[in-house]
Parts: structure tokens; sequence; C-alpha cells
């Protein structure tokens, strides 16, 4: 956010005639920038962010189910209202027994029926529970994992296929960290009041949950006891989200003797016979001392204890599709001890989370037909192909980075694929059971489905035409195993992509967008891999050092941001996107300036020049209220900025933003030259 898995010379296509459109959507919709979105009482090169954003974030304040509110989060509101009304269409009408549309529906339909699902109680649950009960031995226990794992319940680690990191061509099965109920490891370890306070309040949930389920308050107290036991150990083994970022830390490829050998308490064959997965090909352990630790816990852990971890872990998953109480009682930790919301978002909301989660390509071809036209897909890839010509000037001009490298970094520019809008064929889920009898049991079935699906690619050659976000998604993404750039439909839209706006706006917001994820191909983590997606060294020993000393300079203001108190921004987890933030605006505006030399605009819009405006425009997409546990959880968990920054980190290494506003030398947000960040 863009997610990460993250327009030109003669000839340029204007942005303005290339925004999403539909039948009914033939209202203008143009950018506002005046007195009632802005706070002109602020000088531009004090708080920039402050001055394009501030009547918007006045006249926009939080509602009470959001930990964060901004305009990315307007904008997936409105979103939502395009797809609810698919979704009660699809429920409540007569739909083709079998289609997707019927699937679609009563997915929907179970999800909203409150009254079913109060009366149904646990009854959904209890033959899982009864599956914990029979567990005898370690194989049963195994077994008994390997079963969650196909159901979607996350418990002890994560198995999934992906591409191989030094051969992008095949999926094989990777094995990562987990089994954490917390949202992170450091909340485990930490010594920090937050982190203590969010531990006691845990242990509190973890009873409270515990007593729903019928246990009496000294079972509860026992259980949850185990719980945060097992998880601690859990925490102090797995890798910090800093360590994460690093590919080559999270490449071991071992095969199934050497897996056996790390790990000799657990049975990888009935592992993989459970899972229902004939393979005998390389696994990639993310986290081997993770692992050498989960094997430890076999051998340490008496079952009664793994029985109430995996108690848990089943409580867990199931609580959102479970009665009101146990729903209200997860928010009450997930939402307002870690994100600060005193509310809960309206059922509706949920339900269709949850139904895009299970039948998101379904739900996405809908959304397409009716909010996405051909035409739009076509011209935006005319834009990406824009926008890339200008990054190929940057790299060209860029005066620390040698010839050598040069040449692979432009090999690699050229050989990003782009994905425009919806796949070129979607998934069929013919054979997903959907039916109206329980929400609960609709969630797993779908999602077996959906994780059966995901397994089949491992040990086959990587398909390159799967997306990794469905066409409603408000986001974006680049993904270094592919090297691709992915920009979802739904994202098409005002304030990234304006029908009838001015040239300078949409550069400024969806032409740094595509710059962001291009960027990303070259951040710190992007870099690593080659034209083909492989982890390579394809830079010189020397350019790696430049580029090394060149992005320490961000690190090192972003850790001068103060969030809130004494607290600062991680500029060390927020570097990839740090970089793709001032990547995006300089590669955006290079192609606005090569846009304008060919049909110059100069004329003032509500009084601001083609160069303001293109940093209003950018400004605008990052305006946001959020709470302070809010702050205080993304800037531990999120390896993206907070709005404020996103805003006012990049521009003071921009010169062009200087000039644009008058900004002198005594101003708070001047840099001088020597101190700015020259990267891409």
């Amino acid at each position: 956010m863009f997610k990460q898995l993250s327009i030109g010379a003669i000839g340029l296509l204007i942005l303005s005639s290339c925004s999403l459109k539909n039948g009914s959507d033939t209202a203008k919709v143009l950018p506002d920038f005046n007195a009632q979105t802005m706070d002109l009482s602020v000088q531009p090169g004090n708080n920039f962010y402050q001055y394009a954003n501030g009547g918007w974030i006045k006249n926009n304040p939080l509602p009470d189910d959001a930990g964060r509110y901004g305009t990315f989060d307007k904008l997936r509101e409105d979103n939502q209202e395009k797809v609810k009304n698919l979704l009660v269409e699809a429920s409540t009408s007569q739909q083709k027994n079998g289609s997707s549309m019927q699937q679609i529906g009563a997915f929907y339909a179970t999800g909203m029926d409150t009254l079913q699902i109060e009366q149904q109680g646990l009854q959904p649950i209890q033959k899982e529970l009864q599956n914990i009960k029979d567990v005898k031995n370690s194989a049963d226990l195994q077994k008994l994992i390997a079963h969650f794992h196909n159901k979607g319940i996350a418990t002890l680690f994560h198995f999934y296929g992906s591409p191989d990191k030094k051969n992008s061509e095949w999926m094989i099965a990777q094995l990562a960290q987990g089994g954490l109920g917390l949202t992170d490891r450091d909340y485990y370890l930490a010594k920090d009041s937050r982190s203590q306070k969010i531990r006691s309040e845990y242990l509190i949930h973890l009873e409270k949950m515990f007593a729903l389920m019928g246990h009496s308050e000294e079972e509860a107290q026992t259980k949850a006891e185990v719980v945060m036991k097992v998880e601690t150990r859990l925490a102090q083994a797995s890798m910090t989200r800093l360590q994460r970022r690093d590919p080559h830390k999270t490449y071991n490829k071992k095969n199934l003797e050497e897996l056996q050998k790390l790990t000799p308490q657990l049975d990888w064959n009935l592992y993989l016979k459970e899972i229902h997965l004939d393979y005998r090909g390389d696994f990639n352990v993310a986290q081997p001392e993770f692992f050498g630790e989960v094997n430890q816990l076999l051998k340490e852990v008496p079952l009664s204890e793994w029985k109430d971890y995996l108690q848990w872990n089943l409580l867990r998953s199931a609580a959102p599709y479970l009665p009101k109480a146990f729903v209200n009682q997860s928010f009450a930790f997930y939402g307002k001890i870690l994100s600060g919301n005193p509310k809960i978002k309206p059922r509706w909301k949920r339900v269709l989370e949850a139904s895009n989660s299970a039948l998101g390509e379904a739900i996405g071809k809908e959304f397409v037909q009716r909010h996405f036209p051909p035409e739009a897909k076509t011209r935006m890839v005319t834009l990406v192909h824009n926008l890339r010509l200008a990054m190929k000037d940057r790299i060209q001009n860029l005066a620390w980075m040698s010839k050598t490298t040069k040449e692979k970094a432009l090999e690699k520019l050229q050989a990003i694929n782009v994905k425009i809008g919806y796949p070129e064929k979607f998934r069929d889920y013919s054979s997903l059971e959907i039916d109206r009898k329980s929400y609960l049991e609709n969630v797993w079935n779908a999602k077996q489905f959906n994780i059966a699906y995901k397994r089949a690619k491992i040990g086959k050659k990587v398909d390159k035409s799967e997306w990794f976000m469905t066409p409603q998604t408000v986001n974006a993404y680049y993904s270094p195993q592919n090297n691709e750039i992915v920009f979802p439909a739904a994202i098409l839209q005002p304030p990234f992509f304006y029908l009838d706006a001015d040239d300078a706006v949409n550069y400024g917001a969806i032409g740094v967008v595509i710059g962001h994820e291009m960027t990303h191909g070259f951040d710190d983590k992007g870099r690593l891999y080659d034209k083909n997606g492989n982890l390579n060294t394809w830079w010189t020993k020397e350019d790696g050092e430049q580029f090394k000393e060149r992005t320490q300079v961000l690190v090192d203001q972003y850790n001068s941001f103060i969030v809130l108190d004494t607290v600062h921004a991680n500029g060390k987890l927020s570097l990839g996107e740090n970089i793709a933030d001032l990547g995006g605006l300089n590669i955006s505006y290079t192609a606005f300036q090569k846009a304008n030399s060919q049909n110059p605009g100069t004329e003032t819009i509500d009084g601001f020049t083609p160069d303001q405006r293109f940093f209003l425009a950018y400004a605008r997409i990052w305006a946001q209220n959020i709470r302070d546990a809010e702050i205080l959880r993304r800037t531990k968990e999120d390896v993206h900025s907070l709005g404020k920054y996103r805003v006012n980190g990049p521009l003071v290494h921009m010169p062009e933003f200087y000039k644009a506003f008058g900004i002198q030398e005594q101003a708070p947000m001047f840099k001088p030259q020597k101190d700015r960040a020259i990267i891409w």
C-alpha cells in the first residue's frame, strides 16, 4: 500500500482519458483542493501533509469501527458497497443451482443469518472438539495438526507452496514459523509497558474464551496459562519481522531426509499423507531454529497440554463465525485492545470480507462485468508502458551506478510483467460445496477447497497467470519472484484514477502508484532478485555498497520520526516501502514532465499550478485519521510508514517539490542537498 508479496516520451497517453468508468457512473468526479479540504493556515514547507489534507482530516472523523480511516479506506468502503449490492442480489434472488452466483448468495446468506448461528451454538465445532479429545499419542497429534491445516485452522507452523527463490520457475514446499495467537512475536517478549499490558490482556482473553466454551474458571485459567507457555516458547524461537525481510536468511532448502533429521519428532511422511500431497521434492525451511524448537516441544509438552493448545487454535479460528458472545469477545481483544477500535464493524462488512476470502475470483468475475470495462484495461497497460520509459531514463542517468549494473537493471525493468484489472482466466469453483446449512461449515469448505487448489501446484512449474489479489481489492502489489506488478480493477478509481481530471493529478496519484510498484523491484529486498525472479547477485560489489549507503539516509530519517509520545518509527522495517514511495514520486514526476513537454499545460486550476497539483494529489491519497493504539500496532507490525510520513518523508528529497511551492532553506521541511537521498 501498496502491498508487496508492493508514464513517458513522445506519444504519451493522457491519463485523464483512461479512468475506470461504468455505465451508471456518468457524473464528473474531480479532485477538490480548496479551503474545505486543505489547511491553508499551514505553510507548505512547515507540514505539507497537514497543508494538503487538514480540511479532509477534519471533515472525515474516525468511524467507531475503524482504527484508521483515510482516503484509501474511504475508497475501500465505497467499493464494499458495490460488492455488497452484488452479494445481496445473489442471496435474495433466484440463482441457477450450482452457479457461482448461487454459491456467493448461499455463503453470504448463512453469514447474515444470525438467528441460525445463535441456534446452532457450538454445534459446528463439536466434531473437531471430539477429534481433539480422541488424541491418544504423538501420531494422533500430528494427524490432527495436518487435519487442521487442511481446514485452514492455523496451528504450530505454516505449510504452503511458492516459487523456489533460486529457481523461480518451480513451485516447492515451504515451511514457516507460526502458531501464535498474538500478532507479533515481540508482544510475548518485549519489556515495554504496552507489550506487558497486551500479554496481561491476552491471558484474560484466553480465560474468557475458554469459559465461554463451558469450562470452569479454574479450568479456563489453567488452559490459558498452558497456551501462553507454548506460544511464548514458539515466539522465542521465531524470527523478528526485520529478520524475515532478508530473503537469504529465510532460504534454507532441504530434502525430505534432511527435514526429517531436523525434526525427528515430526513424521513428515505421515504429514504429507494426511494433507493428501504426493510430494518428494525439496522443502524450504524458512526458520530452521523455529522448527528445532517445535521438535523440542513435541518431545517435552504432554498431550493434555497439546489438547489445550489445539482447542484454542480451533476456537480462535472459528470465533468470527460462531454466536455473538464469541465474536464480541474476540473483538474485545483483537479490535479494542490491539487497535483501539471502540466498535465492531457492521456484520455485513465482516461477512463480505469472509465472502471475498472464500470466493474471491467468483465475486471478482461478477464485479469486473459490472464495474470495469475492457477498454480501461487496455488503456492502463499503455500507462504502465509510459511510466516504464520514465524509469528507464532515470536509471540511464544515475550518476552513482556503474554501466554494468545499469545494464542489468534495465534488463530487469524491461522484463517486469504487468497485470491490469483482472485475470485472463478466472478460477472454477464449481466443485466447491456451499449451502445454507452452516456458516462455519461453508467457511471451512471454502478454506479447504482453496488450500487444496494451492497445494496442488507444489512440485510443478509456476503458473505465471495466477493473481494474488482479487479484482475487487483496493490495492496493488509487486511480486519479486514473478517480477511482476499487479493493479486490480478496484484501485483504478478516485482518488487514484480520475476520468475528468488534469494530467498533473493523475500522474501524482495513479502514476505514483505504478512507479511505487516498479520501484519495489529495486528496493532493498527486491533488488536481490534478478530479472527472472531468482535470488541472485547481479550488482557489482561497489554499487551494492553505494545503494546501502544511500538507503541508510532513509533509515536514519524515518528512525527520527516520533510517531507517538517517545515511540519512534522503524526505519529499517519500513525501508522497502519508503524507497518505493520516493522512487514512485521521482519516476512519475519525470513521466509527467515528459508528457507536459509534448502538450504543455501551464494553466492554474483552483489557484494551483500543474506541479503543485501533482504533489497535492499525491498527498491526498494518504490523508487519514488514526487511533493511538493503531499507530503503535502498525509501527510494530506494518512495513508501511504512517500516512503523514509517506507524504512528508519522501518529499523533502525532491528539489521539484521545493520549487513548486517556493520553499526556502529556513522552512522546517527543507533538507540541504547533501542530506537528501538520491536512489532511483
